[in-house]
């Protein structure tokens, strides 16, 4: 009907992260972040938190470092969010499929321009 449980689990939790990211942490490190993307382990256990990030490869590493040191916090501020029996360990990686379309498409301008 509404998919399955862990695929609506992985849409609220996206929901949860972003919320949190965006009103509750406070980092100057951390740029403008939007997370694209939530893999749930069959388990429940862990999840893959994809995110985008605008700006320059040192503002990327400055976002991944703030995101890494905010993990408990935002692990934390989910579980009283949540009524989940298990809160999964989060682990955030930078998703590059947006620079790569927006790669794609400066090269698909180009071509369209000769």
């Amino acid at each position: 009907m509404f998919g399955t449980r862990k695929e609506r689990l992985n849409r609220q939790l996206q929901e949860e992260i972003a919320a949190i990211l965006q009103w509750d942490l406070k980092d100057p490190q951390m740029g403008f972040v939007t997370i694209t993307k939530v893999e749930l382990s069959g388990d429940l256990s862990h999840a893959k938190v994809s995110y985008s990030c605008l700006g320059s490869p040192e503002d990327r590493q400055h976002s991944q470092e703030a995101l890494e040191r905010a993990t408990g916090f935002v692990r934390g501020l989910v579980k009283k969010r949540l009524r989940l029996k298990i809160i999964p360990e989060l682990v955030f990686r930078y998703d590059e499929t947006i620079a790569q379309a927006i790669d794609l498409s400066a090269k698909l301008d180009q071509l369209n321009n000769r």
